[in-house]
């Protein structure tokens, strides 16, 4: 049953890391810490994953990660659950999870439950804090949507990233303002509305950046986000843009003219060199 929700897996799998892990932040990596070297990555799939949103967990660990759906699984009771685990890992011999870690028909079995039931090495992570801040997926939501970056990379361990595909934007840039990469992305969480200091990839190669995010309301308040590439001329962009975010300079602001519009940037502009 699993195999079909999950599909190919290695047989050969020892350990095995169960969770959400929308994110794969710096309590997740405590989690990954504790598999050997034939361990593996259950992330269970529900409607908020948009941190690392659908196989873009892969990206950020060494271990294959498999991907199972929630609604695919809820109806499993908790020894089913580990039964099908037993059955699709036939080596398994230590499941990994976090102290909050629930699963079976309805969330009602716990790690005592799960240590009753799986029969060898059961490794519970207890809560990982930074600053007095209990590292949650939920808490990085909120610092995203928030636009507090500097905080949501604090509790990821790293430059929060979206990717998307460029596209067209309204020409007016390079010629009247600042010329920007235009991208649409989904499935990410995007931040709130803005201007960011950056660092953008374009072909695998990394430049500073600044990037807006948000209603154009100076010309034709279309919702967009465009990334200015600092000291480089990039003309023939790639099909697909990476945006790390470092911090939020500034919020959204309408003004009079194109000239004060770019007036703007360039003061942005060098708070970002």
């Amino acid at each position: 049953m699993l195999r079909h929700f999950i599909g190919l897996v290695d047989k050969n799998t020892t350990s095995l890391a169960i969770g959400g892990f929308d994110g794969m932040h710096k309590a997740h990596q405590k989690l990954f810490d504790k598999l050997d070297d034939k361990g593996a990555i259950l992330a269970i799939e529900n409607q908020y994953a948009n941190i690392t949103p659908k196989k873009y967990r892969q990206h950020f660990t060494s271990y294959p990660v498999y991907y199972v759906n929630l609604k695919d699984i809820k109806n499993l009771k908790a020894k089913q659950f580990i039964s099908k685990l037993n059955e699709l890992f036939p080596e398994l011999k230590s499941i990994v999870v976090g102290y909050d870690f629930r699963f079976g028909l309805g969330a009602t079995a716990n790690t005592i439950e799960l240590k009753k039931i799986f029969d060898k090495q059961v490794i519970i992570v207890d809560k990982v804090s930074f600053e007095g801040i209990a590292i949650h997926s939920k808490t990085i939501r909120d610092y995203i949507k928030a636009g507090n970056l500097e905080q949501a990379n604090k509790l990821l361990g790293r430059y929060y990233e979206i990717e998307g595909a460029v596209i067209a934007g309204q020409g007016i840039g390079a010629k009247s303002v600042v010329p920007t990469i235009n991208i649409h992305t989904k499935d990410f969480l995007i931040p709130s509305q803005g201007v960011y200091e950056t660092i953008s990839t374009i072909k695998n190669k990394r430049y500073k950046s600044i990037t807006f995010i948000g209603n154009r309301e100076t010309t034709d308040g279309v919702f967009s986000i465009e990334t200015h590439i600092l000291d480089e001329v990039i003309k023939n962009s790639a099909k697909y843009l990476k945006i790390n975010f470092i911090k939020k300079i500034r919020e959204n602001k309408k003004f009079d003219s194109l000239i004060e519009l770019k007036n703007q940037i360039i003061v942005d502009i060098k708070s970002c060199r």
